[in-house]
């Protein structure tokens, strides 16, 4: 029981797999409601558009902006216009160079050798050295954002223009978990870092200001001042009240904020996946084949449109679809025909209620839970919705005491599924063991050719489905209208593409 009550933990307190994105899910607090619009921008009759003095962005000044410890969502916002690290994700979810010019892999000792991009200077204009690397991944290692995505590292080594690290096991996928913000060793409380901007205080205010030595292009604007805003109550009016131009938010979120007058929206794709677990020791859910046909009965488009306001991307498998490990080639139809066609097959016969379960917590969840009861109760199979708080959920979850239960976790950038998915990982909580799939994903997070490996594993995942995605969410940018216009966010940077975009100002 204790491990059982460990493996839900672990699920539902993602500490573990939630790390390095600019807005996570706030703990339970209440109902809230959804900015309202079917469309990037929503207007109020009355409303206008307000150029500001100076492009501005809240933040709480008592708490750090040193990129390792700082909280998510604003603060850590703040934080990406100052360090860079050495790899960053794009769009796609891919890992870029960075402050890595170039890397090698042993996969005999599963060692890495980082080459450090020459020329590159802090804010300060003093050279990145592999010691100040090697400085805030030590602590990264030790800390609660990172510390689990870094735990395979053994040992880091700081060179001449390089860093080596050796891990405990392989991976190939490791660049995907070096987007860790790189900052001057010893700058802990006032974090000096390569990006295109630093942090200046002055009598009149807070401010970020221009980064002369950035090595990566240009930046819309000298300065950017920052509000003080340290809750979410008084970011959202200093947003609404045109304080500040900008916040992020998760609008599907147990908590997710309201806005309303002349404002515009960017989503950014993420890795938080969103998925039906399935209990496989229970008839007739430990036959794969009704497994198989749940998850073409599921319509995905359907239910990120109507009940996620297109705030997610569907997927059949645990792997965005924006990555290029993503096989498009194996998906199926969905819908009736191919439901009803694969249920026969499966030999299911209608018998016993099923039991979906989902946390009361987030109203989205359990509306996305009734629905896809609902259509698999009209289309012959039997299905209710069990809507439990927090902890009762989680209790349930622990006792087995469900058939199905709607689940959501943030994985990993290098798309190690394996704590999700193996015989001993530790959010595997329906009691699937297969050493087949067991060996299936120890071989992709090894492999060399990664997409291949990843479809050998996506197509023994579709014919066993253990667990059944649904899509993988999306956090969203929320912009005063007309005064940042090109942005491309990220799910780690909101101002992925900076140097691209245009900034308003109200003229003197």
């Amino acid at each position: 029981m204790k491990r059982q009550l460990l493996k839900i933990f672990c699920l539902l307190l993602p500490v573990l797999l939630l790390t390095g994105c600019w807005q996570e899910e706030p703990p339970p607090s209440g109902d809230g409601e959804l900015l309202q619009s079917d469309q990037q921008e929503t207007e109020s009759s009355d409303s206008r558009v307000i150029l500001p003095e100076l492009f501005s962005l809240p933040y709480a000044p008592e708490l750090t902006l040193d990129p390792v410890t700082c909280p998510d969502g604003m603060q850590q916002v703040v934080s990406s216009l100052i360090c860079e690290g050495l790899f960053r994700l794009g769009t796609d979810l891919e890992p870029e160079p960075c402050l890595c010019q170039s890397y090698t892999y042993d996969d005999a000792s599963y060692t890495y050798v980082f080459t450090l991009r020459s020329g590159v200077t802090f804010s300060d204009g003093t050279p990145v050295t592999s010691a100040d690397v090697k400085a805030t991944l030590d602590r990264a290692r030790k800390s609660e954002r990172y510390g689990a995505r870094l735990s395979a590292i053994s040992e880091l080594i700081a060179g001449d223009g390089a860093v080596t690290v050796v891990l405990s096991a392989p991976n190939t996928g490791l660049p995907a978990l070096l987007d860790v913000p790189i900052i001057k060793a010893g700058t802990e409380a006032a974090p000096i870092g390569t990006g295109p901007y630093l942090l200046s205080t002055e009598s009149t205010g807070t401010y970020l200001v221009s980064n002369q030595s950035w090595w990566r292009g240009s930046q819309p604007t000298d300065r950017i001042a920052l509000v003080e805003a340290g809750d979410q109550d008084t970011m959202l009016y200093r947003f609404t009240s045109h304080d500040v131009q900008l916040v992020t938010a998760d609008l599907t979120g147990t908590d997710p904020i309201s806005a309303t007058g002349s404002v515009s929206y960017c989503d950014a794709d993420t890795t938080i996946l969103q998925y039906l677990g399935c209990n496989v020791t229970r008839e007739p859910l430990d036959t794969p084949a009704f497994r198989h046909a749940l998850s073409l009965g599921i319509s995905r488009q359907t239910l990120v449109s109507a009940f996620l306001s297109g705030h997610g991307a569907t997927a059949q498998f645990p792997v965005s679809p924006v990555s290029p490990l993503y096989p498009e080639d194996l998906e199926e139809s969905e819908g009736h025909e191919s439901f009803f066609a694969a249920l026969k097959e499966s030999g299911y016969t209608s018998g016993r209620t099923l039991t979906l379960l989902v946390n009361e917590e987030n109203s989205f969840k359990v509306s996305v839970a009734q629905a896809i009861a609902n259509s698999f109760s009209s289309d012959g199979v039997p299905m209710t919705v069990k809507v439990l708080p927090w902890e009762e959920y989680m209790a349930t979850l622990a006792a087995g005491d469900f058939d199905l239960y709607y689940g959501e976790v943030k994985l990993t950038a290098d798309w190690d599924l394996r704590p999700l998915l193996s015989t001993e990982g530790a959010l595997n909580v329906s009691g699937w063991a297969d050493p087949q799939a067991d060996q299936l994903l120890s071989a992709f997070i090894s492999a060399a050719d990664r997409p291949s490996a990843m479809k050998r594993l996506c197509a023994y995942l579709r014919e066993q489905a253990p667990i059944l995605p649904i899509c993988f969410k999306s956090t969203s940018v929320l912009m005063q209208t007309d005064v940042l216009t090109g942005l491309k966010p990220t799910m780690a940077e909101p101002f992925y593409n900076l140097s691209d975009c245009t900034i308003r100002l109200r003229e003197n």
